[in-house]
């Protein structure tokens, strides 16, 4: 009886283990074909400078298209450029995106430059719309602009001149190894080295045509459905193995940045973050001054915490910071120190250039006009506070000496031969001594006080 059940056993389990062993293939085979067979693509737009909150916003979409299983991300580029450390985040996360990214300049009359060239290398497909361009990547360092993008060679005496001040060797570095990282982006997938060197080197920039002619990037689009049905069929690298891109009736999912992205890019607004500042600051002043109101100090604290942290994600220059912080303190300290307008016009002229230089980035700049608005603002608080200063040590006083002196009252009685008497002022009876005759109820003017006794002249 036992031989017959091993007997069974031993003819059942080979069996049994080719059954099982056949279903783990086919589940290993199902699973990563019905993750490649995904109905969905997901559009991530960048519109605007590069900042800390564009990468944040990047890095949340491409996380959701990889939790959807998503087949593909578009990433639509209109960018002037933008931060340098923004623009790298964003770059890790596409290198390390196990969803198919495809950076698309659009629409008609779009950019990719500086920053949004660096982006396009660095995708798994780059493509363009007609109309658009991209290019000019050379960094840029203390918002000043280097040589080869604001002319198109310096002169000799321009090149001594630069060394002699020790700029063009820190400024060489930065080129260097801006141009070492976009041609590994180059040479990681497979586009034109030379040209995105030039594009460091010498700020060069090229059309769409140009690109395509180039190998830049990999097609011109007109939108996104003619981008959908040119990637289909087309093989991307992921990870090391080949993807065939099937892209044919994706479903379009768009990714509108959330409440925090929109903040955080609201704040950034290098505009924004200057009248945050100004706000809390003058708000922080006022509240100072007088005490009690809370509203004006609460105010200016929430705006300065607000623009201290849009400073984290901007380039701030700390020398522009401190000079306009020392302005504002000279112009209120006109009010109080008689230095003959001097501090004033020190604090207005540090305040704003403070204001100018206070962003080290070029593409991200203060206006003008908003800078020469607030100077003339607070020109005007501080002409005020001046006169109000004036007019209290002008006025006279409301009580003790400065409350009598000057002030009118009413003899009493006929005063004596000594001119001596009793005058009334503000509902009070004093003794006062006068050098002519007075009689009762004659106006009398007080002209000074000697302990309880006051001396008077007639009116």
């Amino acid at each position: 009886m036992k031989s017959v059940k091993h007997g069974c056993l031993h003819g059942v389990l080979p069996v049994l283990k080719v059954f099982l062993f056949s279903f783990a293939l086919l589940l290993s085979s199902v699973s990563p074909l019905s993750s490649a067979l995904s109905d969905k693509s997901v559009l991530l737009s960048i519109d605007g400078p590069i900042t800390g909150a564009v990468s944040d916003y990047i890095s949340r979409g491409i996380e959701f298209a990889a939790n959807e299983q998503a087949a593909l991300v578009i990433l639509q580029l209109d960018t002037p450029g933008g931060l340098d450390t923004a623009m790298r985040d964003i770059i890790k996360v596409l290198l390390s995106s196990p969803v198919p990214v495809v950076s698309y300049v659009a629409p008609e009359g779009a950019r990719a430059a500086s920053a949004g060239t660096y982006i396009l290398y660095a995708s798994h497909v780059a493509a363009m719309s007609p109309a658009t361009n991209l290019g000019a990547a050379t960094p840029v360092q203390l918002g000043k602009l280097p040589f080869g993008l604001d002319r198109d060679k310096p002169s000799a005496e321009e090149q001594e001149k630069s060394e002699a001040v020790g700029d063009s060797h820190m400024q060489q570095k930065i080129i260097n190894d801006a141009a070492s990282y976009i041609k590994a982006l180059a040479i990681r997938n497979n586009r034109n080295q030379e040209w995105a060197e030039e594009a460091v080197r010498e700020g060069v920039s090229l059309t769409a045509v140009q690109a395509l002619e180039k190998n830049v990037i990999d097609l011109i689009a007109v939108d996104i459905t003619d981008l959908l049905g040119q990637l289909d069929g087309r093989e991307v690298h992921i990870g090391g193995t080949s993807q065939v891109l099937a892209t044919k009736n994706l479903e379009l999912t768009v990714v509108e940045p959330d409440w925090r992205s929109r903040l955080l890019s609201a704040i950034a607004d290098p505009n924004v973050v200057y009248i945050l500042m100004i706000i809390g600051i003058y708000g922080l002043i006022f509240e100072l001054f007088h005490p009690g109101f809370v509203l004006p100090g609460v105010v200016g604290a929430i705006c300065l915490l607000l623009a201290f942290y849009a400073f984290q994600i901007l380039p701030v220059n700390y020398t522009g910071l401190a000079l306009i912080f020392c302005g504002l303190v000279f112009m209120i300290a006109e009010a109080f120190v008689p230095s003959f307008g001097a501090l004033g016009l020190g604090g207005i002229l540090a305040f704003v250039v403070g204001s100018i230089i206070l962003l080290d980035d070029s593409s991200q700049r203060i206006s003008v006009v908003l800078i020469i608005s607030t100077a003339l603002l607070s020109l005007l608080l501080l002409l005020l506070l001046m006169y109000n200063v004036i007019r209290l040590r002008n006025k006279k006083g409301v009580c003790g000496d400065g409350e009598l002196i000057g002030s009118i009252g009413e003899a009493i009685d006929d005063f004596d031969s000594d001119g001596k008497g009793r005058v009334w002022i503000h509902g009070e009876s004093w003794r006062a001594v006068g050098t002519a005759p007075i009689h009762k109820g004659q106006k009398v003017r007080i002209r000074s006080r000697d302990g309880l006794e006051l001396e008077i002249d007639s009116v």
